[in-house]
C-alpha cells in the first residue's frame, strides 16, 4: 500500500534523528518527505516540487537522477560493489586518483579515500601531523584555522572549526588551534579594498608563524569561499601570500575544498585561481556528483615518502571499511566524464552571468547587504534588527521557501544560492524570482 508524506514524515520523527537539526523545531517546520528527483527538482508523495537551490547541502552537481550516472553506476552494479582497499585495489580507485592527479598537473600524485568531508580533514591533519615527527620534527604538532572557520564536527575537526554553535558544547574534547583573521571581504574598513583585506589578514598569519612557526604543523583554509561562516568570500591574493608564508616558515597548508572545489568557484579547484597548490587537498560533497559517500585527501611525493619504509609504525595506518568504494568511486569517474564531455565550468559562467541578473532585485535591495558571488555560489546578507526576529529568520525563510517550490537553507540571515550546474533559463528566472518573493515575504513577517 502506497503511502502518503504525512506518513513517511511520522515514522521518520519516530525512528530518524536528523542532522544539524534540533528536533524539537520539527514541532513548527514539518519535514518534507522526498519521493523523488529529477534533474534539479526533488518530489514529494504527492507530487510537490522543490527547486533544490543548494544542491542538497552542495553535493549534487548534475542533477537528481542523472541519466549518464545512473548508468556508470548501474554497470559498475554488475562488475564490483565494493572490495576492502588494504591488500587490494581496483579500476575505479586507480582510474579516479590518476585522473584527480592530472587535474593538478600532477602536483598532488597520491590520493587516501574516506567518506565523509570530516574524515578526509582528519587524515590532513593526522599526516600533517605524523609527516612532522617522522622528518625529525616532534615539536611541529600545532594547527592554524581561520576565524569563521568550519571544517566538520568530528573531534579533530572540530579543533580547528571556529563556530561556537558547533564547538562550545565539546570544548573539553578538543585541541585547541590558533584562530588567525579572516580575510572576508565583509570585514573592510572605510576605504579598503578585498586586496587590502587579504595583506592585513595575511599579516596576522605572518606574526603568528614568526612567532610559532617552529611548532606548528599545518594551517588549514577553505580556498576563496569560508562556507558554513556565511558564505565568507575573500581575494585570491591571500592564498598567495599564506602559500609563501607556509614555504617560508616550513608549514604545511591544507586546502580544504570541499564545499569550494569541483567546479564551485568558477574553476575545478578553488586553488588554480591563485596559481598555487597545498601540501594537501580535501575533497568530497560533488566529487561523486552527489551520488554516494566519498572523500579524499591528495598529496605530495614528498609527504608519501616521509612514510614510504619498513617500519610499520612510519606508516600511515588510517583506514575505513569502505575506504575507496568502487560504486562511489564509478560515479566520480562518471562525473569528471560529464566536466569534460560538456564544457562545464564554460556553460557555468553563462548560467553565473543569469543568475546574478536575476537576483539583481536582492542585490539592490533595501533590506539587503553584501550581495556576492563567486562561480556558481551566490550570497548576501538579511538586515534583521529586531534580534528575537534575527534569531529564526532561517527558519522561518526554510519554511516560505519550501511553499514557494525551493529548497534553500540559509546560514543564520546569510541567505545563499548554490545550485547544480543544470539549471535552463526558465528554472534561473523562476529561482532568482521564488527568491525575491520570500525575501519579501519573510522580512514582512
Amino acid at each position: 500500500m502506497k503511502q502518503d508524506s504525512s506518513s513517511w514524515i511520522a515514522r521518520s520523527l519516530a525512528s530518524v534523528w536528523h542532522p544539524c537539526t534540533q528536533m524539537q523545531h520539527h514541532e513548527e517546520v514539518p519535514l518534507i518527505a522526498v519521493s523523488h528527483g529529477k534533474g534539479a527538482w526533488l518530489y514529494d508523495h504527492e507530487g510537490r516540487r522543490y527547486l533544490d537551490g543548494i544542491s542538497s547541502w552542495w553535493v549534487n552537481l548534475f542533477g537528481h537522477a542523472n541519466p549518464r550516472i545512473n548508468a556508470a553506476l548501474k554497470d559498475q552494479l554488475d562488475k564490483l560493489e565494493h572490495a576492502m582497499l588494504a591488500g587490494f585495489t581496483h579500476e575505479p580507485v586507480v582510474e579516479l586518483s590518476e585522473q584527480l592527479s592530472a587535474l593538478t598537473g600532477h602536483a598532488l600524485g597520491h590520493a587516501f579515500y574516506a567518506s565523509d568531508g570530516a574524515s578526509a580533514v582528519e587524515i590532513a591533519l593526522k599526516m600533517s601531523f605524523h609527516y612532522w615527527r617522522n622528518a625529525g620534527y616532534p615539536n611541529k604538532g600545532e594547527f592554524v584555522c581561520l576565524q569563521g572557520s568550519y571544517h566538520g564536527e568530528t573531534v579533530g575537526a572540530l579543533a580547528v572549526t571556529d563556530v561556537p554553535l558547533f564547538k562550545e558544547a565539546y570544548g573539553p574534547m578538543v585541541r585547541a588551534a590558533h584562530v588567525v583573521a579572516s580575510p572576508d571581504m565583509r570585514n573592510a574598513m572605510e576605504g579598503e579594498s578585498s586586496q587590502d583585506i587579504a595583506r592585513r589578514a595575511a599579516e596576522d598569519v605572518e606574526r603568528l608563524f614568526e612567532e610559532r612557526g617552529d611548532k606548528i604543523a599545518a594551517m588549514i583554509v577553505e580556498p576563496l569561499v569560508q562556507g558554513a561562516s556565511g558564505m565568507a568570500m575573500y581575494d585570491r591574493v591571500y592564498l598567495e601570500m599564506i602559500r609563501e608564508l607556509c614555504n617560508r616558515h616550513h608549514v604545511h597548508l591544507i586546502a580544504d575544498e570541499i564545499a569550494v572545489g569541483c567546479g564551485r568557484t568558477g574553476t575545478f579547484f578553488a586553488c588554480e585561481q591563485a596559481g598555487i597548490w597545498p601540501d594537501f587537498m580535501c575533497l568530497s560533497k560533488g566529487i561523486s556528483g552527489g551520488y554516494l559517500p566519498l572523500s579524499l585527501v591528495l598529496t605530495t611525493d614528498r609527504v608519501y615518502e616521509a612514510f614510504y619504509s619498513d617500519d610499520i609504525r612510519r606508516g600511515f595506518l588510517h583506514s575505513h571499511s569502505y575506504t575507496g568504494n568502487p560504486l562511489a568511486c564509478r560515479a566520480a569517474l562518471a562525473t569528471l566524464q560529464i566536466f569534460r564531455e560538456d564544457d562545464v565550468l564554460r556553460r557555468n559562467r553563462e548560467r553565473a552571468t543569469k543568475l546574478v541578473a536575476a537576483l539583481a532585485p536582492l542585490a539592490e535591495h533595501e533590506r539587503t547587504r553584501h550581495f556576492r558571488q563567486r562561480g556558481m555560489i551566490f550570497a548576501f546578507d538579511a538586515i534583521e534588527p529586531d534580534p528575537q526576529r534575527a534569531s529564526t529568520f532561517a527558519r522561518r525563510f526554510f519554511t516560505v521557501a519550501a511553499e514557494n517550490e525551493l529548497l534553500l537553507r540559509p546560514i543564520g540571515r546569510t541567505v545563499y544560492l548554490m545550485p547544480p550546474y543544470v539549471l535552463d533559463d526558465e528554472e534561473i528566472a523562476l529561482l532568482g524570482e521564488r527568491t525575491a518573493r520570500v525575501f519579501d515575504a519573510v522580512i514582512a513577517g
